[in-house]
């Protein structure tokens, strides 16, 4: 321990160098700490520098960081900081030598700018000057170009009514020429006369008239020459029309006064109810129409009587004169919205008249060609004939309406009248269901038939084919039918007229079931005795001199006779036909059922059937077809392997018992003459013959 006197005393020296550097290195941390310290003082107080310290201490813990072997960078370190100082401190120089040049050159242009625009002031007032004296100077040539200009305006006036002066006096030469022809020709005798009698000088006043003619062409230089035609509602749509010709005009006049003084007023000659109407001024006549319409609208006699004028003019007006059916005519006017919706119930109105009508006349069914054979093939009666009439007068009278839409509404009211007309035709047939071989019968069988024939024969026709096209469109806008609807419509797969043609279809074989129903049931009735002949003790073909009908037979045969002779006269060629095949067809089928399967057969009871078909019943039908055997394919083959020789009978069974294919089965059948039935039909029959011989098994 230390004495406490020698506390104060400096410490001893080290007694060796190691020591003493121990010594200095406190010393210089402590000095380290200590500055730190005070650096940290600093910090504090100026808040300035702290952002600065933080990135430079930063940068030196990135660059250096905490292991001292790292301190050996710190010359590189300092030499690259030094560069970046040098080069900054050039940036500086050199911007701080460019601004001032800037500023400079900025100054000098400003100065240039004002030199520029005091010349240009400088400038200006002798300039100001020179203007103002031109202006005086040309002061009296502009006063004199402002009367040169009223005095040509002047002229134009003058000319203008010379212009017209002109044309009145041309138009005087004009009429006087058109009355020395005795213009207008009224009538048809009239036009004659004047070609035939001609006056004296006639090529001369031609002659005149054509030069007129080129001259009030030329002189119609413009449009305000011409006489503007009044023009109609919008309501009747009707179609921009080029105006007529001055000449023209001319020589319409006094058909335009004519026209007016008839049928315009009170004249007696305009009276609605006598529609004789002129041939020649259509607008005069559109604007007639437009006036009278309204009065009669609600009368229908009247309105039909005028909707037949129309129709009449218009034929003619086309037919005749040749008048464009793109230019505005009566049937624009028949079209506006209220007309056309009253000429389609008038239209319906008259048709459902004329249909009870004829339905209820004495000569209803009975066809207007009877006597006629090549005539009435078709054995048409009279109410369809008139009805399908009817239809075509309808087509006829809508067929020039200016629009499809029109036309399509036309169209509904045809199919709506087809279905009504079916409807009766129901009504009555079904009245006479008890008795479906009557004439009466028959004949709306063929009334049927004829309606349905005809429909499909206009559903090609062109002016169908372009409402279908029409229809098309309106569907398609309308969404009114499915793509399989559409695409049939568009590809002419169906028709307008398919639905209607659809339910005649349908009520025609309805009906000629029934007939064939009836038919059979009475040949069902006249085979009973057949069907119990006795088969299979009839005497061989050898033991009789001449084969001969079977006496069973004959009821059978003879009601069928009766029947087709009578359904023959009484129904058209296509429908019998379809009648008889489809008897044919039952009675095959009942032949092989009934009596066939239902027996047994020895030889002579299998050569008897035989006969009974193929030499008497199939006969019956031979005036229809050539092969009549060949709708009677069950009974013809049944017949077949029934009068097979016992060598090819044996043979045909072995080989379709031992067939193991059925393809050589089927080449045996067919050896023999068997395509319809199959095998185990013919199976069958051979097992329904009794004249196998006894093998002793």
């Amino acid at each position: 321990m230390l004495a406490a006197g020698e506390a104060g005393q400096e410490p001893a020296a080290p007694c060796c160098p190691e020591g003493g550097d121990r010594v200095k290195n406190a010393e210089e941390k402590s000095d380290m700490s200590i500055a730190a310290l005070v650096g940290s003082d600093q910090l504090t107080q100026d808040g300035d520098d702290d952002e600065l310290l933080l990135s430079v201490s930063a940068f030196i813990e990135k660059e250096v960081g905490s292991d001292l072997k790292s301190l050996k960078k710190l010359g590189k370190l300092i030499e690259k900081m030094t560069e970046d100082k040098i080069k900054l401190e050039e940036q500086v120089l050199t911007i701080s030598s460019e601004i001032p040049k800037r500023i400079q050159s900025a100054l000098k242009d400003a100065e240039e700018s004002k030199q520029v625009l005091n010349q240009f002031l400088e400038q200006e007032a002798p300039l100001f000057s020179s203007i103002t004296s031109h202006l005086l100077t040309a002061q009296p040539w502009m006063d004199d170009l402002g009367a040169m200009i009223t005095q040509i305006e002047e002229i134009e006036q003058h000319l203008t009514y010379l212009k017209w002066v002109s044309q009145i006096e041309e138009l005087s030469d004009f009429e006087e020429i058109l009355a020395q022809l005795h213009w207008p020709f009224i009538t048809h005798t009239q036009s004659q006369a004047v070609g035939i009698n001609w006056p004296a000088g006639a090529p001369e006043i031609y002659g005149t008239l054509e030069t007129l003619f080129c001259q009030l062409l030329k002189l119609q230089a413009s449009d305000e020459l011409l006489t503007e035609q009044k023009q109609l509602p919008e309501k009747y749509s009707l179609p921009e029309c080029p105006s007529v010709i001055l000449p023209i005009q001319i020589m319409l006049t006094p058909l335009q006064k004519r026209f007016k003084y008839h049928f315009r007023g009170s004249r007696q000659t305009n009276v609605i109810s006598k529609l004789e109407f002129s041939r020649g001024l259509v607008m005069l006549i559109l604007e007639k129409l437009a006036s009278d319409i309204p009065c009669l609208l609600y009368d229908d006699n009247l309105f039909c009587h005028l909707v037949d004028e129309v129709l009449l003019f218009e034929r003619e007006l086309h037919s005749v004169h040749g008048y464009p059916s793109t230019f505005a005519s009566c049937m624009h006017i028949l079209s506006e919205e209220t007309c056309f919706q009253r000429w389609l119930t008038v239209e319906r109105k008259f048709a459902l008249q004329k249909m009870d009508s004829m339905l209820s006349s004495e000569a209803v069914w009975v066809s207007q060609y009877k006597d006629i054979t090549d005539v009435d093939e078709m054995k048409v009666p009279d109410c369809a004939e008139v009805f399908m009439t009817l239809l075509l007068v309808i087509t006829d009278r809508y067929k020039n309406l200016p629009t499809a839409p029109r036309k399509l509404q036309f169209l509904e009211l045809q199919k709506d009248l087809v279905d009504d007309f079916r409807i009766r035709l129901t009504q009555v047939m079904k009245e006479e269901t008890r008795a479906p071989l009557d004439f009466r019968y028959c004949a709306i069988l063929n009334a049927v038939n004829y309606i349905s024939t005809v429909l499909a024969d206009w559903a090609d026709n062109v002016f169908f084919l372009q409402l279908q096209q029409a229809a098309l469109e309106v569907f398609a806008e309308n969404n009114a039918l499915s793509k399989l609807q559409l695409g049939q419509l568009a590809s002419m797969e169906s028709s307008v007229f398919d639905d209607m043609i659809n339910l005649l279809e349908r009520l025609k074989l309805d009906m000629l079931t029934r007939q064939v129903d009836h038919v059979f049931r009475e040949v069902k009735d006249a085979a009973k005795l057949y069907k119990k002949e006795r088969w299979l003790s009839l005497p061989s073909q050898c033991e009789q001199a001449v084969m001969s009908l079977s006496s069973s037979a004959c009821p059978l045969l003879l009601t069928l006779r009766d029947r087709l002779l009578q359904l023959e006269q009484q129904l058209c060629f296509s429908l019998f036909r379809v009648f008889w095949q489809m008897l044919v067809e039952k009675l095959d089928m009942y032949i092989y059922q009934e009596i066939i399967l239902a027996n047994h057969f020895n030889e002579g009871g299998a050569a008897q059937l035989q006969f009974d078909m193929t030499r008497n019943l199939f006969p019956l039908f031979s005036h229809y077809c050539k092969r009549p055997e060949n709708y009677f394919k069950h009974v013809k083959e049944a017949c077949i392997i029934l009068n097979l020789n016992i060598g090819s009978a044996l043979l045909l069974k072995d080989v379709l018992q031992s067939a193991s294919e059925h393809l050589s089965a089927t080449a045996a059948l067919n050896e023999v003459g068997i395509y319809k039935l199959a095998q185990q039909d013919v199976e069958i029959l051979l097992n329904l013959r009794t004249n196998w011989p006894n093998t002793g098994k």
